[in-house]
This record gives C-alpha cells, structure tokens and sequence, in this order.
C-alpha cells in the first residue's frame, strides 16, 4: 500500500489477517441483489471490495444474491455486469445464490438433523408478534419442539409444492431472550411459487438472505465479506450459521454506506419514481444510478475518486453531492474538448464586415493540453448567433458585456464595438449591431484596445441545430427522506429544462457518444445515448462549469 495516506480499519485489518497467518489471500466478493439497478452507493462497495483484493493480489468475485424471486430480472443481472465492468473492474468468478440452492437446501436438512432448526406453521403476523422486544424475551412458536423426523418430513414437503404460500416457513432454533432481536429463531426458507430468473420453476422455497449469505460465502471460500453498516446487528447470526455448520470461516466487517445530499439511495424510492414516471426510467440523468450518471456524462474516473476521496468509515454520515461534482469537474475540466454553443440565441451583425465575406479562425480544442490539443477552425462571418443575455440595451453597472457604445471581445476572433439594436413591434431585441476592428484580430492584435470582456459566438452560416438538456439536482432540499411527508413532493421543478433550439458550431454534428465538451461557458455536455439510438442529436449538461448551489445557499 502507498504510504501517502494513512491505513483506513479495513485495510488494517487485512494487513493483520495477512502478517498473521490468518489469511494467505485476499478474497473479497460484490454481491448485489439484481432488483433494480446500481446506484453511487453500491459504487462505493464496488470499489472498495475491488480496490482491498487488488491492492494486496487479491480477487474478487461477482455473486448475485437471487433469492426473491419475486423481484430479481435478468434485465438487472446485466445492467450490474455492465455497471461494474464500465467502472473498470472485471470480477475473478460469477457467482450466484440461486448456484447454491441445492447445497442450501442441504445445510438447512443439516441444521434440522442436529435439532437447531424447525417448520413453523404461524404466518409472518403471529411470528411477529411472538418475537418480543429488545428488552423482553419472545415467546417459543406452539411448533418449537417438533420432532427432528416430524421437521424433516415437513421441509421435504414444502419444497416439494404440497403447500402454499405463507402456509409453513423453517425457522432456526436460537435464542428467544437474545438481546439481538436477528437471533431470535430468524426465518431461513420461506414458500415462494414464483419462477425464477434462472430456475423457473425448479424450486418454490428460497433461503433467506441471513441464511444464504454467509454459506455463500464460505462456498466461495471469501476471507473477508465486506457490508454497509446496516448488516453489523447480522454480523452474530452470520457467524452462528458457519459454526454450527462447521464450514469455512468467512467473516464479516462492516462500514458505513453512502448517503448523498439531494438525492435518494433508497432501491425502493428509486423504484417509486421510476413507476410513477416522475422520472425518464431508470438511466434517468437526474437518478443516482450509474446508468443514468453515465447517461448524464460521468466518468468512471471520476466516481472512482469520489469514492477514493470520501474514504471508508465506521460512523453514518451525508455526503454533499456537491464533492461528487467537483470530482466531474475536475476531471472533464482535463479531458473534455472545448466547442461553442449558444443556448439562448440572438443574431449579431457585424455591419462593417464585408457581406459574403468569411475566414477560418484557429480555436484551442483543450488549453490544459500540451500544445493546446491542436487546434479547429471556426468560420466566422458578419452574422453571427450570441447569446440574448449578453446583451443589455440599458446596461446595469459593472456589465462587460454589449450594451450600446460598449466593446467586447469575440472569442477567437475581433473586438466589437456595439452601435445599437433592432427590436420587433412588441419591442424585444431580434437583432444587435456592432462594428469589429480588424486589427484586434486574435493572436494578431495591433488594436492596443483592452476589453474587460470576452463572449462567445456562432456563424450563423455554419451552425447546427440540436436540443440541449440542462440537468440540475432532482431534489431541492438536502435530506428528501428525512422531510415530512412524501418525497416525491421535494422534487425539483427545475431539474430539468430542455432547450429544444440551440445553435451550435458545426463540428459538434459529428460528436460520438461518450465523447465529452465543455461548451464555452456553459458548462460540460455529452451526447444523450437514448436519444443517439433515434438519430436524435441532443446533448445532455452533466454538470456546470462552478457550483451555483452553494453561492444560491448562502444567499438564503
């Protein structure tokens, strides 16, 4: 490990394991429930249990916890293998849960056998209410003590379909007065006629989590399985199963999950705003699913160090969205190539420009590249597009931008001296008039004229029409699913404004999905894949150019 920063507990921990004995090999595993799709969270957990086995020559593997029929889709499975794959990760093996249903099923016959677990015919309600609290004991099911041959016959009756639903469950025999409520004889199989993904109808009893968990594991022979901080109250539930199996000893450490400001982790309220089409499905570019940040244009690197920068802790706590963005910021600020655009278009005539008269004018593609990353031409003309706020017919005071008498720089091209404006009979500006000075050319300027301000332009000539859409924050207060009420109210109405006339420069025609512009500006763009699939050209804001939500905090 680099010594540039200090250990984080789980890396300690694997050090100690190492230098002991007590492991030989780092084994780790990512084992998502394929019920929805991943979010920034499970981005987290991916790079961690990724990030320990390759640091210290480890693997890890890719196991999917399919155990609920009822929920899990294909589609999910390789929505996950894609996530994980586009993070820059390749997992050693791919594992799932439902592999191990034999095997389960053979481990919980086992447990029956040695009398430490029984058929319950109460329904979830009754078993609810038996359980007790934490500070009083539950009370033993009426079933309890069936004998060992009397369990054995019920479970092989249950998992051969002889009853229904809800009807029976196996229940481990643990400790009704455990102070750990997850130890008071916890429910292992459950009846579910339901197909599933994988086995269709080969099975209509699934293990429960807490029981599939940990024997999966140890089948995979995992040395450290690694959980958010939620599943520490499982952690001795966990354990009793692999002891009183007498299997390998996998273990289980904790940390704290990801909780971002502004938005919902929760898989069931990502679900609610997918079905109430309060969002554009899943890869929505507001959700925080990586397929709807890599639709808005995140990059793995990016959400790599994010996760790297926020480290790994113990303690629950909230993540501000906004070092999620600086992260994007900082990245494409290096990579993206910069281009032109004018979302809010306004024609500007040069009115000493020769009519008919163009050039081509060198533009840098990245200043933060050696040689500026070459170099495009732009054509430039006496109509241009602006954008409308760049000019004020009664300037406010400070503006460095076209107002009558005022000069500004083109970008790449002349200083402008505004003369006046031309409005339609409602008296809006359709058209603004400036005078360039031809030796305050870019790169060649003899003017000796300094401007305070520069703006960006368009020939009209030569631009292309697309539909931009800005992208801003899906909740308008920090905590959404702490607020009173539902959630969804807190949505916010300006997450999304679609522009559905912006001009372009022209060589933004070509643009190739994933590729990344910063539009002069503006902020940071890709090219929209759902749409791209429609021969659409629309362009998504992944994120602006500085954080406008925090100026907006403290003016409030």
């Amino acid at each position: 490990m680099s010594e540039e920063r200090s250990l984080n507990f789980l890396e300690e921990i694997v050090e100690a394991d190492l230098a002991s004995g007590k492991s030989t090999q780092i084994h780790s595993r990512f084992p998502p429930e394929p019920n929805g799709y991943l979010h920034i969270g499970h981005a987290k957990s991916i790079c961690l249990n990724f990030g320990l086995a390759d640091a210290y020559g480890g693997k890890t593997n890719l196991r999917f916890d399919d155990t609920n029929p009822a929920t899990e889709e294909t589609e999910y499975v390789e929505s996950i293998k894609a996530d994980v794959r586009w993070l820059g990760f390749e997992w050693e093996e791919e594992h799932y849960a439902s592999d191990y249903f034999g095997q389960l099923y053979a481990y919980a016959v086992a447990l029956i056998e040695k009398g430490l677990a029984y058929v319950d015919d109460l329904s979830a309600e009754e078993i609810a209410a038996t359980k007790g609290t934490p500070t009083e004991p539950g009370k033993p099911s009426p079933f309890r003590n069936r004998s060992i041959e009397e369990n054995l016959r019920l479970f092989a009756e249950m998992k051969a379909g002889a009853y229904t639903d809800g009807e029976k469950v196996l229940r481990a025999k643990i400790d009704l007065a455990s102070p750990n409520m997850h130890m008071r004889d916890p429910i292992m199989y459950r009846i579910k006629k339901t197909a599933h993904h994988r086995t269709g109808n080969d099975w209509c009893i699934y293990p429960m989590y807490d029981f599939a968990h940990g024997q999966s594991d140890s089948l995979e022979r995992i040395s450290h399985s690694i959980c958010t901080l939620e599943f520490e109250v499982h952690r001795p539930l966990y354990t009793w199963y692999i002891e009183q199996l007498g299997i390998f000893p996998s273990r289980q450490f904790e940390f704290a999950r990801l909780n971002l400001t502004y938005t919902v982790m929760s898989k069931r309220k990502l679900l609610q705003l997918v079905q109430e089409e309060l969002v554009d499905g899943w890869d929505d570019p507001r959700m925080p699913t990586l397929s709807g940040l890599r639709r808005r244009g995140y990059t793995p690197a990016s959400i790599r160090h994010f996760c790297d920068r926020i480290g790994v802790q113990r303690r629950e706590n909230i993540i501000d969205v906004g070092l999620l963005e600086f992260c994007i910021r900082e990245d494409l600020n290096a990579s993206a190539l910069r281009r032109m655009a004018v979302l809010d278009p306004i024609k500007l005539v040069i009115t000493n420009y020769p009519e008919g008269q163009s050039e081509l004018l060198p533009a840098e593609n990245n200043p933060e590249w050696e040689d500026n990353g070459g170099y495009r031409d732009l054509h430039f003309s006496r109509n241009l597009w602006i954008e409308a706020e760049d000019f004020m017919e009664v300037p406010a005071k400070k503006w460095f931008r076209l107002a009558p008498g005022t000069q500004v720089r083109l970008k790449n091209a002349y200083i402008v001296t505004c003369t006046g404006c031309v409005k339609d009979d409602y008296g809006k500006v359709i058209e603004v008039h400036c005078e360039y000075i031809p030796e305050s050319k870019s790169g060649q300027d003899s003017s000796g004229i300094h401007v305070k301000g520069t703006i960006h332009w368009i020939s009209i000539d030569e631009s292309i029409d697309a539909e931009v859409r800005l992208y801003d924050r899906l909740f308008q207060v920090e905590n959404p699913s702490h607020e009173e009420g539902d959630f969804t109210s807190y949505i916010n109405p300006s997450s999304l404004t679609v522009i559905s006339d912006a001009k372009l420069e022209a060589s933004l025609g070509s643009a190739q999905q994933g590729e990344h512009f910063q539009f002069i500006r503006k902020g940071y763009f890709t090219i929209d894949s759902k749409h791209a699939a429609e021969g659409k050209l629309v362009f998504n804001r992944t994120v602006t150019l500085k954080d406008t939500w925090s100026k907006e905090s403290k003016k409030g």
